[in-house]
């Protein structure tokens, strides 16, 4: 095979995958699917039992109170925006903004005179999410569609991005940091929650398309994550957080787990550790 021909097969799966993931994340919001950690019904919601499961990625219930209902699909893996420190006429950008509850979170903390974008891919997502911001009478966000290697926004204009649990969903993630990179003012800076590998996982999880789109398999390994990141221009890195998401997954959702080792032929203990939900702080530094 040339050269040519393996980037384009490259390029070819890649596209696939986003449209798994587009399609996955459609019918979330459209109701016809469960997110992983859907909270109703509670009782199998990969999270665990109530109460709301982004409560226990570490957002506030009295935050989450004034979110409109239907923002909070319960998709992320951590709780980003608290971590931003945001201040008031600030511009806020979220990546992968789902139902939009970080950006309403982050609409109150900038208040009106500073305003938050989110940006999806995902028309169905968009449109649940105007729809959250219609009713709650958020007159600071703006919903633009768009993929995150190509970001539709302008070049340094924004003081703070953040995302949820997306990155890892993007084939490309080395094009996802330049954007971030081109985006963000000098010194802008950056609050992340994603998932990223301490280890090599086995082919057969690696290959299935469900621990793809669930935001396992797409996972990069740690050191080629952060490396990327810091090839873009976005450094000192501080981690937050850092738990084992996929031990976590399999205790709360033993069914789930199950039906991915029949699948694959791997159990949850044969991956343990390897799979881990980091909330990061970076900034621009070039």
């Amino acid at each position: 095979m040339t050269a040519n021909a393996a980037v384009g097969t490259e390029t070819e799966r890649g596209e696939k995958v986003v449209e798994q993931v587009r399609e996955r994340y459609g019918a979330i919001a459209e109701g016809r699917s469960r997110g992983c950690c859907d909270p109703s019904p509670a009782t199998s919601s990969c999270c665990g039992p109530a109460p709301s499961p982004s409560v226990r990625l570490g957002y506030g219930a009295r935050e989450l109170s004034v979110v409109p209902d239907g923002a909070d699909l319960g998709l992320g893996c951590g709780a980003p925006v608290q971590r931003l420190g945001l201040q008031p006429g600030e511009t806020v950008l979220d990546l992968g903004s789902g139902g939009g509850i970080d950006v309403f979170l982050a609409a109150k903390e900038v208040g009106p005179s500073g305003r938050v974008i989110g940006v999806d891919m995902t028309p169905a997502m968009l449109e649940r999410a105007r729809k959250n911001a219609s009713k709650g009478g958020y007159a600071n966000v703006e919903f633009r569609e768009g993929r995150l290697e190509r970001l539709p926004v302008e070049d340094a204009s924004v003081d703070a991005v953040t995302s949820n649990c997306v990155i890892n969903l993007v084939p490309d993630k080395a094009a996802v940091f330049r954007e971030i990179s081109r985006v963000l003012k000098p010194g802008g800076r950056m609050v992340i929650s994603d998932i990223v590998l301490d280890g090599r996982l086995p082919a057969a999880i690696e290959n299935d398309v469900l621990a793809y789109v669930g935001c396992i398999a797409g996972a990069a390994q740690r050191e080629t994550y952060f490396g990327q990141l810091q090839a873009a221009g976005l450094g000192d890195v501080e981690i937050l957080r850092d738990v084992d998401s996929l031990t976590q997954w399999a205790a709360a959702a033993p069914e789930e787990a199950r039906a991915l080792a029949v699948r694959t032929g791997v159990s949850a203990g044969e991956v343990a550790g390897k799979v881990r939900s980091v909330t990061y702080r970076a900034r621009k530094t070039q």
